[in-house]
């Protein structure tokens, strides 16, 4: 099995190295796109359908949520990319034993941290809620929709970090098929819970939850199935406490990313209820649910892209990874212009898709307009980070990964209301598009003029 792992390896790279970069780029995003945009419908279709039914109110609950689920993709993240890279190598290295132990590892310490997690959020759950910024009003509706989904939380986490393991033993189209099954059973049976049965938020949730069951038996049929390296036995998921280190200690930095997504979520909520209300929670909530929809297809073309990257850098072909860079920030730059196009100019229609209040409606142009201001500078951001992550280099890697968020949206966050009001609360977002772009391009301009360099060396060597 590993001889032919390492032969198809070896094959696939040859193809890197050579044919065609758009059908490459192409052909490697493709399942992270389909996967992420239609990972992103699970939210969109639960907003879209309590949005109508039940109102503004609801949209306002699921949003202040959302860092709970957040913290809950994190555990699933971090266990599954901590073991991934663990497999990958030892499978790399012919350790198929080291590969087994470590998915069963990573099974079992997903379990546990999410149990860990579940208990005190259940105790303090009203406390949390309300720090997240839920009010009077909006309180109860995100209690019902928390106090059910956090009964699937283990499901969830199971899901993320397996579909993480199912693509270190090289199977990306096997990883995409329960994505796709969770979010169209989530589709079929929202409407259910909604309109048959009448449960409104926890109809949603309970959706939610059975969705993710499902998708988590499918998961585990596959892992017994031959088509699977880890066939499930019970000594593989016997801890062991080096593995467990290795696991965390790889896997933490995605941790902490989803961590200080959360941190300031909660802290941009915070700021919107403080200098507007609900109904703003809401807007935010959409436009969220929205912004995924559109920023998923950017996300896996970058993931695409990196493998390409990487191959192409290491065999020292400069040429062929200027050119890839450009397909990509071309492709990434055109969907964020369309999706930049369609809610600069149509944002009544895409908030009246999730709701028909017209306050709610009228109150939520300005913001959405204000934020995707600057969304197609997001094109070369994403790409100019992964760029720099798959050729080798974690500073700028880091630099440009952590700036738009912590460094700059985060304190905008802080100021620009001080200014501004509430409108200053939407202003941070563009304004740390803006400065994220520009210190992306800096060390883009920066690393091209360093590749040239190469180029022109190497053809003078052959002169």
């Amino acid at each position: 099995m590993s001889f032919l792992l390492f032969k198809s390896m070896d094959e696939e790279g040859k193809h890197i190295l050579k044919d065609n970069l758009r059908i490459l780029l192409l052909k490697f995003s493709y399942p992270a796109v389909i996967g992420m945009v239609i990972s992103a419908l699970y939210n969109f279709v639960d907003a879209i359908f309590v949005g109508n039914v039940v109102g503004p109110i609801a949209i306002a609950s699921l949003t202040i949520v959302l860092p709970i689920q957040i913290i809950m993709m994190a555990i699933g993240f971090m266990i599954g990319v901590g073991s991934a890279s663990i497999i990958s190598r030892s499978l790399g290295a012919k350790k198929k034993d080291a590969a087994i132990i470590t998915a069963g590892n990573g099974i079992m310490l997903n379990l546990i941290l999410s149990v860990i997690v579940m208990i005190p959020t259940y105790i303090f759950m009203d406390e949390l809620l309300m720090f997240f910024g839920a009010s009077k009003d909006v309180l109860p509706y995100a209690k019902d929709y928390t106090q059910i989904i956090l009964l699937g939380f283990i499901f969830f986490s199971f899901g993320i970090c397996s579909n993480i393991i199912i693509r270190a033993e090289g199977k990306p189209r096997a990883a995409m098929y329960p994505i796709i099954i969770g979010a169209v059973m989530n589709i079929i049976l929202d409407p259910i819970f909604i309109f048959v049965f009448k449960m409104g938020v926890r109809g949603v949730a309970i959706a939610t939850i059975i969705s993710q069951i499902i998708v988590s038996i499918y998961i585990i049929i596959y892992f017994m199935s031959k088509r699977s390296i880890f066939s499930f036995k019970l000594e593989m998921f016997k801890l062991k406490g080096k593995v467990i280190k290795n696991i965390l200690i790889i896997g933490f930095p995605s941790f902490l990313m989803a961590s200080i997504d959360s941190v300031i979520f909660i802290v941009f909520n915070r700021a919107v209820l403080y200098y507007g209300s609900d109904l703003y929670i809401a807007v935010v909530g959409i436009g969220i649910r929205i912004f995924d929809l559109t920023f998923m297809p950017i996300l896996g073309i970058s993931h695409g892209f990196s493998t390409i990257v990487s191959f192409n850098y290491g065999a020292k072909l400069y040429s062929r990874v200027k050119k890839v860079f450009s397909e990509a920030v071309m492709w990434t730059t055109v969907i964020a212009g369309v999706a930049f196009i369609i809610m600069m100019f149509f944002p009544g229609a895409l908030l009246s898709l999730f709701s028909n209040d017209s306050k709610l409606i009228a109150s939520g142009i300005i913001p959405l307009r204000i934020i995707v201001m600057l969304f197609p500078t997001l094109g070369i951001t994403i790409i100019g980070g992964s760029f720099f992550q798959a050729i080798g280099k974690a500073l700028p890697a880091t630099i440009i990964t952590v700036s738009r968020q912590l460094l700059f949206l985060l304190p905008a966050i802080f100021i620009l209301p001080l200014l501004f009001d509430l409108n200053g609360v939407w202003l941070s977002w563009p304004v740390s598009d803006f400065l994220a772009f520009l210190v992306t391009g800096i060390f883009i301009l920066r690393e091209i003029s360093i590749i040239n360099k190469s180029l022109e060396a190497e053809a003078c060597s052959v002169a």
